[in-house]
């Protein structure tokens, strides 16, 4: 995790201190300011059609040639329903509205994973299946039929591993 070197508010250089909660933390000397880490959080889409579900096909490592399900960052101040929405139809062309809360992962996978996934179970609106952003590919798949899949939250949300 990359901390910043000075204040965000004054610019002086930070001292690592032991703050209040027992922790290390990046505090100005000059004006006090703590630097806590926020937590990334990514939003994801559960989406079945015809007792398929959907997936995009990873372009970046880790994982790169596995499959997932549509997901992404949610931004500071979006709704996380709406972020796992966007994502879906940024990776994959598909219009879906969010239906519900499927799952809660916690624990990062990789450095440059999030800490907190929030799955959405999804309903198809619209759009032909194309793949996009981040995604080489993506499609409907049987649930007896699945591609290798690259993340624990993906498998969890099929309900093939333990959250």
């Amino acid at each position: 995790m990359i901390e910043p070197a000075y204040c965000l508010l004054c610019g002086i250089h930070l001292n690592i201190t032991i703050y209040e909660d027992g922790h290390p933390h990046p505090v100005c000397p000059g004006c006090g300011w703590v630097y806590f880490p926020d937590p990334k959080v990514a939003a994801a889409v559960h989406l079945i059609r015809d007792d398929r579900v959907l997936l995009v096909r990873r372009i970046f490592d880790p994982h790169r040639g596995e499959w997932t399900l549509p997901a992404g960052y949610v931004n500071a101040g979006e709704d996380p329903a709406e972020a796992a929405a966007r994502e879906c139809l940024e990776e994959t062309g598909v219009s879906a509205r969010i239906t519900g809360l499927r799952l809660v992962i916690t624990g990062r996978e990789h450095p440059r994973g999030a800490d907190i996934v929030l799955v959405y179970n999804a309903e198809y609106i619209s759009g032909d299946v194309c793949a996009d952003d981040d995604a080489d590919e993506a499609g409907f798949f049987p649930l007896n039929a699945l591609p290798p899949l690259a993340f624990r939250a993906t498998r969890s949300a099929l309900g093939i591993e333990e959250a």
